[in-house]
C-alpha cells in the first residue's frame, strides 16, 4: 500500500498507508468516537469537506451493504446517494470482512467513489491533538505525488478554508422532491443536507414530505408543518434560510421541528447566536437531559457548532442540554408548536431512544 502522510495546519504530521482511492485532499479534520456505522457516517452530508477520523481501532470488519435504492428514491441502507466525507482515517483497517448484508469491502467502496482511506495512524493520539488544539485543517500527501497535483482531483477543490464555504448550498437538493404523495399531513422539509433516515421516519408516520432546497421560499406553499433538516458547516452561512424561516414564523403558527442544523437555524430565527465548538460532538454516546426533568438520553450527534441559548428571545426556552459540556441541545417556544433538537433522533446508526421527537411533531400537526 502506498505511504500517505496527514499534515495538520499546525505542522503536526501522522504517517500511514492508503487503503482507499489515492488522491490528495484537504479538509477539516474531525473525530468520531462511535464503534460502528461507517457506511452511514460516510454518506451523511454533514461530513462534507471533512477528513473523518474514527477512534474505534478496528474498522471495515463488517464490509459495506449494497448501495440499493427504494421505489421512493431513498437509499436502502445509506444516508444519501454518495460518500460526502473527503476521507476516512483509521488505526487498523480490516482487509477481510464478514456480514450477512455485506457485498463489498470498505476499501473497494472507497476506491469506487474516489475517496481516500488511510490506515496505520495512531487515531487515539490524533484525537488527543484535536481535543487539545481544537479541530484544524489537514492535508493528505501521498508518496511520489507532486505538490502541483494535490487539489486537482478533489470533489471539493479549494477546501483550504473550511469555514468560508457554504457547505449547505453544496449538498442541498436543487429542485423540489416529493415523497409519499397523497398521504396524510403535508410537511415541507428544508434540505440543508438531510439524512435519508429523517425522511424515512417522516414517511413511516404517514406524512407526505415535500423536500425543498435550503434557501427556497416555501411561505406561499400549502403545507401542515415545517421540518428543518441537518447539514454541514457554519449555520451563519445560511442567512437566506433564516430570513425565509422568520417570515414563516411571522405569518403562521404552523408546527416547526428542527434537527441539528435545523436547531441552529431555528435558534438564529429566535434571536440566538452561534459559536464553534472546540472539537464538536460526533459520537453515539452523548448524554442529553430534557430541561425541567431528570430524564437523560444517550444520543447520536454530528456537529461542530452550537447555539448560545442565552441570546434566545424571551418567548423561547432550552429544551435539552448536553450533560458533558452544558451546551444547548434543543429549544422550544413557550406558546407556539416550534421545537428542535441538536442531536439526531433518527440515529442511523445509533441509539433510537429519542425518536419520540418525530411523534411530538406528529402530535403538533394533529393539534394544529
Amino acid at each position: 500500500m502506498k505511504k500517505v502522510t496527514l499534515v495538520l495546519s499546525d505542522g503536526t504530521t501522522f504517517h500511514g498507508e492508503s487503503f482507499g482511492y489515492e488522491k490528495p485532499v484537504t479538509g477539516e479534520v474531525v473525530f468520531n468516537t462511535a464503534m460502528m456505522g461507517y457506511p452511514e457516517s460516510l454518506t451523511d452530508p454533514s461530513y462534507a469537506g471533512q477528513l473523518m477520523v474514527l477512534t474505534y481501532p478496528l474498522v471495515g470488519n463488517y464490509g459495506v451493504p449494497p448501495f440499493s435504492f427504494e421505489a421512493n428514491g431513498l437509499p436502502t441502507f445509506m444516508e444519501s446517494d454518495k460518500i460526502h466525507a473527503s476521507a476516512i482515517i483509521v488505526s487498523d483497517y480490516s482487509e477481510h470482512y464478514s456480514h450477512w448484508n455485506a457485498v463489498e469491502s470498505l476499501a473497494d467502496w472507497l476506491k469506487r467513489e474516489h475517496v481516500p482511506g488511510v490506515t496505520g495512524i495512531d487515531t487515539r493520539q490524533l484525537t488527543k491533538v484535536l481535543r487539545e488544539q481544537g479541530v484544524m485543517m489537514g492535508h493528505l500527501v501521498f508518496e511520489d505525488q507532486p505538490e502541483s497535483e494535490h487539489s486537482e482531483y478533489s470533489d471539493y477543490s479549494d477546501n483550504s478554508d473550511y469555514s468560508s464555504i457554504n457547505w449547505v448550498a453544496r449538498v442541498s437538493c436543487k429542485d423540489i422532491i416529493r415523497y409519499n404523495e397523497g398521504a396524510g399531513k403535508r410537511v415541507v422539509l428544508v434540505d440543508c443536507g438531510v439524512k435519508a433516515n429523517i425522511i424515512r421516519c417522516l414517511i413511516k408516520r404517514g406524512m407526505e414530505v415535500v423536500r425543498v432546497p435550503w434557501n427556497y421560499d416555501y411561505t406561499g406553499m400549502a403545507f401542515d408543518g415545517l421540518f428543518l433538516a441537518n447539514g454541514p458547516g457554519d449555520p451563519d452561512m445560511c442567512e437566506d434560510a433564516v430570513k425565509v424561516l422568520r417570515r414563516q414564523m411571522d405569518m403562521s403558527r404552523k408546527p416547526i421541528c428542527g434537527i441539528c442544523m435545523g436547531n441552529q437555524l431555528l435558534a438564529k430565527a429566535a434571536g440566538a447566536t452561534i459559536y464553534k465548538l472546540k472539537y464538536g460532538h460526533r459520537s453515539h454516546n452523548q448524554p442529553v437531559r430534557e430541561v425541567g426533568t431528570n430524564r437523560c438520553y444517550v444520543t447520536s450527534q454530528n456537529h461542530g457548532y452550537a447555539v448560545d441559548a442565552s441570546r434566545l428571545g424571551s418567548d423561547w426556552r432550552e429544551l435539552f442540554v448536553n450533560m458533558n459540556d452544558g451546551s444547548n441541545e434543543g429549544i422550544r417556544h413557550q406558546l407556539n408548536p416550534w421545537f428542535s433538537s441538536q442531536f439526531h433522533p433518527e440515529a442511523c446508526s445509533g441509539p433510537v431512544d429519542t425518536e419520540f421527537m418525530f411523534d411530538r411533531f406528529v402530535d403538533a400537526l394533529d393539534g394544529a
